[in-house]
């Protein structure tokens, strides 16, 4: 099976509530964008707690989201609003 893959790092997407990082509600408002470019998922860089000395990959626990991208309520709505148009949604560890 062929996918095109769009690769989303949301610290540096959409800012919806004005702290200078991009965030999860960034990145729903952006959804049928993205889709309009033809790609069948999203890939997201690393969103979880972490001290951010390695761009994210210094994963501090992977069952939470790092509270400058919002919360897990956010990360769920994404994945509904995705597949809603029909867009898969991988994340980077």
């Amino acid at each position: 099976m062929d996918a095109v893959f769009y690769e989303l790092y949301i610290r540096a997407y959409r800012d919806t509530d004005g702290d200078g990082h991009g965030d999860l509600p960034g990145v729903i408002e952006k959804l049928d964008y993205v889709q309009s470019l033809g790609v069948d998922c999203i890939w997201l860089l690393p969103m979880y707690p972490s001290p951010l000395k390695d761009d994210g990959y210094d994963v501090a626990d992977y069952e939470d989201i790092h509270s400058d991208y919002g919360a897990m309520a956010d990360f769920e709505r994404l994945i509904e609003e995705a597949h809603k148009r029909d867009l898969r949604v991988i994340t980077d560890l």
